[in-house]
């Protein structure tokens, strides 16, 4: 464990270092320094704790999955804890931005804290490793202050109070409904509808099966040890797909002209797959790129400011003259080039120069207020989460909002 001494000496390197303009190394004695001084313990490790009796990975639930409710809904109160890496949390900030609510919800973004990230997630890119708008070290110490029970791993997408210094929500399975529909009255009269009142058991299903089958496709081959289960993963992943592209052949967006909820969690998955996730997971019987219908649906989606801003594109490094490299390969890519959308798929919209629905005329910030279904993936009972074969009531090649989504 590092002591007071090799702090002070580390402090040192740190400001020599910010006066080079070069970025400190936060070690893992250091992390282990911190988590001493605030009590954090190390964290759960997925592929030892997150495993059923067949050696499947089924995630852990939800802790903080109480609803926010319009009466809880502030300014300058909450802030949005993310990573750019990571999966899920790239959805509820790309809602705030498209809503408009970038002055009224805060974010920040969280990285590992150590050289192999053993407490979990902190902030290595302060001088003092310090969140500047709690003062914790580690992003656990906000579930702590929240429930100093809580012994499960702190994940990102966080929502937190920031006057308590206290976790609100890790509820990724319904955080960006709570945005859109708590936060309401703070939105500007015309922001988009992402979910309209009318139609949310349809995008909630939809959504509640697009989490096993497709946003946790990467997960559940990456965390299992199992060539089976790898197996029955990757083919369950693969035919999702199958589904999505068929629907995307004659729909825009994944419930027809308008741009819901729904899209915002598939397209950062599958950006995520063509760019990344396709490296480290394994041989893979197609990328995203290879299907025709999915890939122009990605590239429409990336070239919307809300949706590029928030793109966790990797960094440009050295191609090695030997072996592929195919994440080396991707990062050297012209990604505005590659990704160009030609805008095409206009022709499948009845209303091509819009992308978004408008709230109905007369539509209230109470009449959009209504109760929020809760996922089935946040059951306590692993049985439960581990039973992914969720069966939508319609084909999932199939919109059945088709023609019914109108300005």
């Amino acid at each position: 464990m590092a002591n007071a001494c090799g702090l002070a000496e580390h402090r040192a390197k740190v400001e020599t270092q910010k006066a080079a303009n070069n970025k400190a190394e936060y070690t893992d004695n250091l992390a282990t320094y911190f988590a001493g001084i605030a009590g954090v313990k190390p964290r759960g490790r997925e592929t030892v704790s997150e495993q059923d009796e067949r050696g499947a990975f089924v995630r852990q639930p939800n802790y903080f999955t109480k609803p926010i409710t319009a009466d809880e809904a502030q300014k300058d109160k909450y802030i949005i804890y993310w990573s750019p890496g990571c999966n899920w949390s790239n959805r509820p900030v790309i809602a705030r931005d498209i809503l408009g609510l970038q002055d009224v919800i805060r974010d920040y973004t969280v990285g590992h804290a150590g050289e192999t990230n053993i407490y979990g997630w902190g902030f290595p890119n302060e001088a003092d490793y310090k969140d500047p708008n709690t003062g914790v070290y580690f992003l656990s110490q906000l579930y702590k202050n929240a429930d100093e029970n809580y012994t499960g791993r702190a994940t990102t997408p966080t929502f937190a109070d920031i006057k308590e210094k206290k976790a609100v929500s890790s509820d990724y399975h319904r955080l960006t409904n709570y945005i859109e529909v708590a936060f309401r009255k703070f939105q500007p009269v015309d922001a988009p509808d992402l979910y309209p009142v009318k139609f949310r058991k349809e995008i909630d299903e939809f959504n509640d099966w697009l989490f096993p089958h497709v946003n946790n496709g990467h997960y559940r081959q990456a965390f299992t040890n199992v060539p089976e289960i790898y197996d029955e993963s990757q083919d369950d992943f693969h035919a999702a797909l199958e589904k999505l592209d068929e629907r995307l052949a004659t729909n825009r967006f994944l419930f027809g002209d308008y741009i819901t909820d729904s899209d915002i969690r598939a397209y950062v998955t599958l950006i995520k797959w063509e760019t990344d996730f396709y490296v480290f997971v394994g041989p893979q019987k197609k990328r995203i790129s290879a299907y025709k219908n999915i890939w122009e649906y990605v590239k429409e989606l990336y070239n919307i400011p809300e949706f590029k801003r928030y793109t966790n594109l990797p960094k440009k490094q050295e191609i090695p003259p030997f072996g592929p490299n195919y994440l080396a390969k991707i990062a050297s890519r012209d990604f505005d080039k590659w990704l160009y959308s030609d805008g095409s798929r206009k022709r499948f919209s009845s209303d091509p120069d819009n992308i978004y629905l408008r709230h109905p005329e007369g539509e209230s910030a109470e009449d959009y207020q209504t109760e929020i279904s809760q996922s089935q993936w946040n059951s306590k009972d692993q049985s439960v989460r581990a039973n992914w074969r969720f069966e939508l009531s319609t084909d999932p090649a199939i919109n059945p909002l088709k023609g019914k989504l109108k300005n």
